[in-house]
C-alpha cells in the first residue's frame, strides 16, 4: 500500500488496543489504556486520529483544542512503518483538522534528543517556542516547545 492509500480517520474506542500497542512501542513512559479511553469517550476538547495501512492501525495522533489553540498530545507510528512518510501525512491531517475546528495555532512538545521528529516539525513550519526543563519524567530530559500558525494549512 502506498502513502496515497493510507487511510486516516477518527479514532474509535475499538482502536484503543492497537493505539496502546503503538504507544508502548514508541514511548518510554506510555499512557495507559484507560487514559486513551477517557480521551476518546469523555474528553470534549480531544480529537484523535488513526492511520491505517491495509486495515491495520499503524499510527495515531491526539489533539486538544481549547478556544483557538490546539496542542498535539501524542503522535506515533509503529516502528516498522517509520521512515515512509506516514507520520508526515498524519500530522498534516491533524493540522488541517485543528484548523477546521477553529484553531489558529498548534503546539507540541518534543524531546530535545528526538531529531527525526524535530526535523519533520520544522519541515511543516513549526518554530521553536521555548524549552520545558526536565519535562519527561522517565529521564528528566528537556522538551522543546514548538508551534505553528495554521493560517496557511
Amino acid at each position: 500500500m502506498g502513502k496515497s492509500e493510507l487511510k486516516i480517520r477518527g479514532m474509535k474506542v475499538e482502536d484503543i488496543e492497537s493505539v496502546y500497542e503503538i504507544e508502548t512501542k514508541s514511548f518510554k513512559s506510555p499512557w495507559n489504556k484507560e487514559s486513551f479511553y477517557n480521551e476518546v469517550a469523555h474528553n470534549l476538547f480531544a480529537t484523535y486520529l488513526v492511520a491505517e495501512n491495509e486495515q491495520r492501525v499503524i499510527g495515531y495522533c491526539g489533539i486538544w483544542l481549547i478556544v483557538d489553540e490546539a496542542q498535539i498530545t501524542n503522535i506515533a507510528i509503529l516502528p516498522e512503518y517509520r521512515g515512509n512518510g506516514y507520520g508526515e501525512l498524519l500530522l498534516r491531517k491533524a493540522m488541517k483538522e485543528a484548523k477546521k475546528r477553529g484553531a489558529k495555532q498548534l503546539s507540541l512538545e518534543v524531546r530535545v534528543s528526538n531529531y527525526p521528529a524535530q526535523s519533520l516539525y520544522k519541515k511543516l513550519g513549526f518554530q521553536l517556542g521555548g524549552i520545558r526543563k526536565q519535562y519527561y519524567t522517565d529521564n528528566l530530559e528537556d522538551a522543546l516547545v514548538m508551534w505553528v500558525m495554521l493560517n496557511g494549512v
